[in-house]
Formats: structure tokens, sequence, C-alpha cells
């Protein structure tokens, strides 16, 4: 599909990323191992880990709000913590990642996966311009989780495979806005 983990990515300049079309990312195989191996603790906590995510995600971004219905009007901190939403959407986020650290090695399921994730997101009407802000919540999260074993390694390694996610769903979106305006 030529959105695969394993090809080796390009220089890109940021007027280059409007149309997100084939872009490789390189994920070397110790890289692969660190993930596979950092998420099994991550996973000891995932649910709290998917509330901190989207709790930081809104307090340093909190135009962000707006694109989910069930806690856009909730401003407290603790409030939205508490929220069930918030944690159930965390989870589903989590169980995504989950689903592209069991594909790592597989790159036409995982692109797959990942595209259709991006068609979903368009008839969420969910912007891509807030999908590289989930990579980086999700590596501020997961910081404290892993804090003994963390390295720039692993931490580029977790940015490389999210910027792979966030190119992989801008496609997917672009592909459904595209069969929608043909129809």
């Amino acid at each position: 599909m030529g959105c695969s983990l394993s090809a080796e990515a390009p220089d890109r300049r940021p007027e280059q990323e409007e149309e997100e079309d084939a872009v490789p990312v390189s994920l070397s195989a110790e890289s692969r191992e660190a993930i596979r191996s950092s998420w099994k603790e991550i996973q000891e906590d995932i649910s709290r880990v998917g509330v901190i995510m989207f709790v930081r995600l809104f307090e340093t971004h909190p135009e962000c709000k707006d694109a989910f219905f069930a806690f856009r009007d909730l401003n407290d901190v603790n409030a939205l913590r508490a929220s069930k939403e918030l944690k159930a959407h965390g989870l589903r986020i989590m169980y995504i990642i989950e689903k592209t650290v069991a594909r790592i090695d597989q790159d036409d399921r995982l692109d797959q996966l990942i595209l259709d994730l991006g068609r979903k997101h368009y008839q969420y009407k969910a912007l891509p311009k807030y999908y590289d802000l989930m990579g980086e919540e999700f590596i501020q999260a997961i910081h404290p989780v892993l804090q003994e074993r963390w390295t720039s390694d692993l931490e580029e390694a977790w940015k490389t495979l999210f910027l792979y996610i966030t190119r992989t769903m801008k496609k997917g979106y672009q592909q459904a806005q595209r069969s929608h305006s043909s129809s």
C-alpha cells in the first residue's frame, strides 16, 4: 500500500504534508521490539494512560474538546478525569494502539487497520489537524509509566510509530473525502 513501516522515509517539507500520499516511515527491528516490550508495561495501566492522554490533550489544546460531543462541556479537570465517556474513549484509542503493536510486523494488515481508522474519522468529522496532537500526548502519558526504562531511542520509536499512524490516518481520511466528493 505504500504506508508500511519498513521503507525508508524521505525528507519532507511542511508544505508537502497537505497531501499524505504513500509516505513511508522507517522503523527498525530494534525499535519494533522496544515498542512491543514497552507496550507490555503500558498495558498494566492502560485505562489510566488513556485518561491522562486525553486530559493532557484538552489542557494543552482546549479547542480539541469541540470535536468530542460527549465531553465538550466538561471544563473541570476533575470532571474530565471522572468522566465515564472519556475513560471509554481513552480505552478505544488504547485498543487501537494495542492492535497496531500486534500488527507491527504485518504491513498490509496494519495499513488496512489505520486507513480504515482514518476513513471512520472522516465520518465522525474528526479533522486531521488534531491527529498529530494525540501522538504527542500519548508520549507524555507513557513516559512516567516507563520511567525506569525510558530512553531517547524508545521515545523516538514511539514517535516514529505515531508518525506512521497519523500519516496513514490522514491518507484514509483523504480517501473517504474524495470518495464522498465523487459520489
